[in-house]
């Protein structure tokens, strides 16, 4: 089946992709492995709720077969970062030899491992700020209009148009390097901190013990990003992290999601690669290497 854009992953963005894209009149389809996921949209379509607890549909190609969807030409990488490998096992077999690629994961080294598989040429880097919340099994709540930045490729033209016709705030970028790093230090700063201490992004502003350490997270990333010689999209990365967490006061994480079920988090690819970077260069990040550790610890991990 040929469809226009193929969305790896079956969660929150993936189903507010879906949602999104199949409004505006584009043909989607979801490739994914969560058996509940793929049954609840398969079912029922990629539902999207509303802050008034309106609920709609909208119907879209479900399938665990990347033979299913093959050749795609778009595909939107939108899983774990410690999905990656798998994304780019199914995107060998899917991907049309002149499609794209576009990942808009959290964390480092999504695009090396999907270059590995795919290539530079059929690669984008991509970052997102739009949050979402999976309610249930292929059910989504909004978590606030973001902006999606990709960077500029050739091939990018008609899945650009398509975001733009489903209402996306996208911006096309000649460096998303800059961006990946600026949201490394708010994941870094945010996500681990909520998920051990189980609390909202804002009730870390209120805790100063928290706070504190909020801003050594935030600091430590932006010494390791500068090292990388990263410029990143801000120059205060404590202010950058204070007010994300104020602008999603309510947010859980997804991060503290992952912990509450006992799930895999993207701490690896998050506090984890801020480490082993810092080690590349002698940086030193203790607040990172900790927070990497005890969230390992807290889902029951080696």
């Amino acid at each position: 089946m040929n469809n226009n854009i193929l969305l790896v992953g079956t969660g929150a963005l993936a189903t507010l992709f879906a949602a999104r894209l199949s409004e505006a009149g584009h043909s989607v389809s979801m490739l994914g492995t969560w058996k509940k996921g793929l049954q609840a949209l398969q079912e029922n379509g990629a539902r999207i709720v509303d802050a008034n607890g309106v609920e709609r549909a909208y119907k879209v190609h479900v399938t665990d077969d990347p033979y299913d969807v093959t050749p795609a030409k778009f595909a939107l990488v939108l899983v774990k970062s410690w999905q990656t490998e798998r994304a780019a096992s199914q995107l060998k077999t899917a991907l049309a030899s002149d499609g794209l690629a576009v990942t808009l994961q959290n964390g480092l080294g999504n695009r090396e491992t999907l270059v590995r598989d795919l290539g530079a040429e059929r690669v984008a880097l991509g970052v997102t700020t739009t949050g979402a919340t999976l309610v249930a099994p292929g059910l989504v709540r909004s978590g606030g209009e973001g902006v999606i930045s990709v960077e500029q490729n050739q091939l990018l033209g008609p899945l650009e148009a398509a975001l733009r016709a489903s209402n996306f705030n996208l911006q096309v970028v000649n460096d998303a390097q800059s961006l990946i790093w600026g949201k490394l230090v708010i994941n870094a700063a945010i996500n681990p901190l909520t998920a051990l201490l189980r609390i909202s992004n804002g009730e870390l502003l209120a805790r100063p013990a928290a706070r504190k350490m909020m801003a050594s997270l935030a600091r430590e990333t932006a010494d390791v990003a500068a090292a990388e010689s990263v410029h990143l999209p801000f120059s205060n990365p404590v202010s950058a992290a204070e007010d994300v967490a104020r602008k999603t006061a309510s947010n859980i994480s997804s991060m503290f999601q992952d912990v509450r079920r006992g799930a895999p988090t993207e701490i690896d690819a998050i506090c984890g690669a801020v480490t082993k970077y810092g080690e590349k260069h002698g940086v030193d990040t203790p607040y990172n290497r900790a927070c990497w550790r005890m969230v390992h610890a807290a889902v029951g991990h080696a």
